[in-house]
């Protein structure tokens, strides 16, 4: 089924929630651990306007709609937040890297419920923009928990390893890191032509198991 322009919009809207709730998720989690970094910030709110990064979440997204490039994907402004207010020095940065990915699959798996439902019903146009939740939030989520730095794998990987180990990738992230939107876009360069197929198979498949096609 072809939606054509009004279903471009419609996954361009749903990705720019979707990162804005990821972000929203990072700051929460930081908060329930005794950082209220976030919160003085302003960021812990679901006004999109406090989130949006012009290239991440409007540029690239409406680019690689608009090429029909197969792969949807952007970022919203990382919410802030000081790893040395946190409760639990053990686990927290890894608690907070992780919220943001665990709720996208949350997202994926309560709207694949509602894919289900709508088709059961027989209603496929709601069918088809659920399924793209499913499919948006799946990618977003299991992207994010690739360990590569900046991705939040990376800060999972680091929080859960041995001290002794943690701080030698803590340092390589931080280099990682100084290179800003040049290294990321370097990652996503490096992952569309080495790794987006096997990954992108990976999502369809547990996007079918979920939505039970």
């Amino acid at each position: 089924m072809q939606l054509g322009l009004p279903f471009d919009i419609f996954g361009i809207v749903v990705l720019i929630l979707s990162v804005v709730l990821h972000e929203v998720a990072h700051g929460y989690a930081a908060r329930l651990l005794g950082d209220q970094t976030a919160a003085r910030a302003g960021r812990l709110t679901l006004n999109p306007l406090k989130h949006i990064d012009l290239m991440g979440s409007v540029i690239i997204p409406a680019f690689l709609v608009l090429t029909k490039s197969g792969i949807l994907f952007g970022w919203a402004k990382p919410v802030p937040y000081n790893p040395y207010n946190l409760k639990n020095q053990r686990w927290g940065e890894a608690f907070v890297a992780s919220a943001g990915a665990l709720t996208n699959i949350a997202l994926a798996i309560i709207f694949a419920f509602i894919a289900r439902g709508a088709d059961a019903a027989g209603f496929p146009v709601f069918t088809l923009l659920a399924g793209t939740v499913v499919l948006t939030n799946l990618f977003l989520g299991l992207f994010n928990l690739i360990p590569v730095p900046p991705l939040d794998g990376y800060t999972v990987l680091r929080g859960l390893l041995p001290y002794k180990f943690s701080v030698g990738l803590k340092s390589f992230e931080e280099r990682m890191r100084s290179g800003g939107i040049i290294t990321f876009i370097l990652i996503l360069f490096v992952f569309s032509y080495v790794l987006s197929g096997p990954f992108i198979n990976v999502v369809i498949y547990l996007a079918g198991l979920l939505l039970g096609a």
